[in-house]
């Protein structure tokens, strides 16, 4: 919302890989993250969420105890970091390419 997005704090999460690697990006994109405890009512009025994880890579929650969440589909944040995340690991993403080593067939 307003250029934020607030992440759960490390309690409970993994400072993993694909969450710092977000975080850049989303700083890329000039938002700020903050990270704090949500509540659930908190995300049940959210403009848009989103999981990371390394299976779940950048993946939109759509709903809520079967309540939507924002318009309830894909929102253009979760998208932006979405299409980035998956241009740095293949590699298309120039300014990150030292993160990711390609291997060829």
């Amino acid at each position: 919302r307003d250029g934020v997005i607030y992440t759960p704090e490390l309690t409970n999460c993994l400072d993993g890989i694909t969450r710092k690697t977000i975080f850049t990006l989303a700083k890329e994109h000039g938002l700020t993250v903050i990270e704090k405890r949500i509540t659930r009512d908190e995300v049940l009025i959210a403009d848009e969420a989103f999981f990371t994880g390394t299976a779940a890579e950048v993946t939109p929650i759509r709903e809520l105890d079967s309540r939507p969440i924002g318009a309830g589909t894909r929102g253009p944040i979760t998208e932006m970091l979405q299409a980035d995340y998956f241009d740095v690991v293949h590699g298309r993403h120039e300014k990150f390419s030292e993160w990711v080593t390609l291997v060829k067939d």
